[in-house]
């Protein structure tokens, strides 16, 4: 058993009448990529949020990195880089201008934060895109470029909110291949998803629906335990339309 990265205690987050956050126990182990599977409006992204220290919670508590997120969230900000859905970029600033910027709020030396602009933009194939701003990237590169901003300062942990909503197949594809060399460098990543193929790509999924984790396991066993009956794999000719027929359902 490796060390834990992120534990929470009963951790529960009301907006008035609403139970956003149920009670929720959990433990992440330092290098894995954590899953968090559920339908929208589950309570994955205000989990998220509270775990990086942009909520209180109403009752419980976590730890991320060994802070508290109600008496240390300034501390877990240090650590931890956050790609919210939305992706936060500043559409009037060129790729190069939103790496930078970011990375000037986090690190504290001029020199070394020019430097990680540099071997970001390297890394994640940049070079050609350095001076587009931002409103005139397509929506994968768009995603990249979020992502860039979430890694420059080497964050600890990473949380990635939906960071696939709403780019192709093949962007998808290739961001994940991102995921995985974070991993592979021993940080450690949690990620939200309502799509079970990428919920796959993990080590570990917690199941959530209204707030409350139903399951947690190794995607194999959530499969096998919860999710039965027949799989279907339909190959369709336009999958844009496909899947905006498919998101229109109740299920």
């Amino acid at each position: 058993m490796g060390m834990f990265d992120v534990e929470t205690f009963e951790l529960t987050k009301k907006f008035g009448d609403l139970i956003a956050v149920d009670s929720v126990n959990l433990k992440v182990e330092q290098g894995e990529i954590f899953g968090l599977l559920g339908p929208n409006g589950a309570g994955k992204s205000t989990l998220v949020r509270l775990l990086c220290g942009l909520l209180r919670p109403t009752s419980g508590s976590a730890t991320v990195g060994g802070f508290s997120i109600v008496k240390e969230p300034e501390k877990i900000k240090k650590i931890i880089g956050y790609m919210s859905q939305r992706f936060g970029l500043y559409d009037d600033l060129t790729v190069e201008e939103n790496i930078s910027f970011y990375a000037g709020v986090y690190l504290n030396d001029k020199k070394l934060a020019r430097q990680r602009t540099e071997e970001i933009i390297e890394h994640l194939s940049f070079q050609k895109y350095r001076k587009t701003l931002a409103m005139h990237l397509s929506g994968g590169w768009r995603q990249r470029l979020s992502f860039a901003t979430a890694i420059v300062h080497e964050p600890k942990i990473v949380f990635l909110d939906e960071p696939t909503s709403g780019v192709d197949p093949v962007s998808r594809r290739q961001f994940w291949d991102l995921v995985y060399s974070l991993s592979a460098k021993g940080k450690t990543v949690i990620v939200t998803t309502h799509y079970m193929d990428e919920a796959e790509r993990c080590n570990k999924i917690a199941f959530i629906s209204q707030g409350k984790i139903l399951a947690i396991d190794s995607p194999t066993e959530i499969k096998q335990k919860y999710m039965h009956g027949e799989v279907i794999n339909i190959i369709p000719e336009n999958l844009t339309l496909c899947y905006s027929a498919l998101s229109t359902l109740d299920f």
